[in-house]
């Protein structure tokens, strides 16, 4: 295959990754109305993948096994944010949930900063302020305090800090390649769920019938979501400029708000929409090619 061959299939690959996501939140409501309420329908969905997932981590084993302690709970850490992510949609409006995780840019370079002790250019402090404009005005659109709602919004905005933080461990330290990576990642993710859906709602109790229907979708939406589509976005994203696989990926913002607003009926005041496009604007920023950013 030709290096624009490649590209192309890469960008490609990304892009359809974004609308896939974009849509993540009609299986996992799917699954709530089924009776996997709580973290129990993101429990079954991380399960299932952990298990199709199983037989490649056992023929990966020498590598897991040599793979650093930091560098496995980074990614780890990464499916504990996710698992997050996907609870919040039983709680929290798509929109708001999708673009309160957009604001990971913002908490990286913070991490990066200060932890890290990463140069930090001027445009990506302005990506910060802006960022933070946006959150507060997307948060405050009712009049009152500019914070989080409700656990889903909650949960979101601490999965976007988790998910900053094991990016900034898995760039550091992590050479774990990508189906051994998507097995770990699924395994931390399901262990959080597991840990949160007792605290959340009370285990359900499913007759034969519908256990068989859910396993299906939980299969199939693990498969597909935290299977096949994230081990092709590690291979594609190794292949691409980190500031076009971010500009790619902020299709799941348009696609998770126009799907909700189309199938669930939720729709955005005209103040969270502006507090969103900054946040999404500050996010371009944040991915500015560093050639670029040295003439801020």
């Amino acid at each position: 295959m030709q290096p624009d061959q490649r590209t192309l299939l890469a960008s490609a690959i990304v892009l359809a990754t974004g609308v896939l996501w974009g849509f993540y939140w009609l299986p996992v409501r799917a699954l709530g109305g089924m009776g996997l309420t709580g973290a129990w329908g993101t429990a079954a969905i991380t399960a299932g993948t952990v298990v199709l997932l199983l037989p490649f981590a056992v023929r990966n084993r020498r590598q897991l096994a040599r793979t650093r302690p930091v560098a496995l709970f980074s990614v780890a850490l990464g499916g504990a944010a996710f698992a997050l992510y996907s609870i919040g949609f039983l709680y929290g409006r798509v929109a708001i949930i999708i673009l309160l995780w957009f604001l990971s840019p913002v908490w990286s370079t913070l991490i990066g900063r200060f932890l890290m002790g990463w140069p930090t250019p001027r445009l990506r402090i302005v990506a910060i302020v802006l960022g933070l404009a946006g959150l507060a005005i997307m948060l405050g659109a009712d009049g009152n305090l500019p914070l989080p709602r409700g656990a889903g919004e909650w949960m979101s905005l601490i999965g976007g800090i988790l998910w900053s933080f094991s990016t900034t461990g898995i760039r550091a330290r992590s050479t774990i390649t990508a189906l051994p990576a998507a097995f770990i990642f699924a395994l931390g993710a399901a262990v959080t769920a597991l840990v949160l859906a007792p605290s959340l709602e009370p285990l359900p109790s499913l007759v034969p019938s519908q256990a068989l229907t859910i396993t299906g979708l939980a299969l199939l939406t693990g498969g597909l979501w935290w299977g096949l589509s994230l081990v092709a976005l590690m291979w594609a994203t190794v292949r691409l400029e980190p500031a076009r696989v971010s500009i790619l990926l902020m299709m799941e913002v348009l696609v998770g708000a126009l799907s909700a607003a189309l199938l669930a009926d939720e729709s955005l005041t005209g103040f969270e929409m502006a507090g969103g496009v900054i946040v999404l604007f500050a996010g371009l920023l944040e991915v500015i090619p560093a050639r670029y950013l040295r003439s801020a």
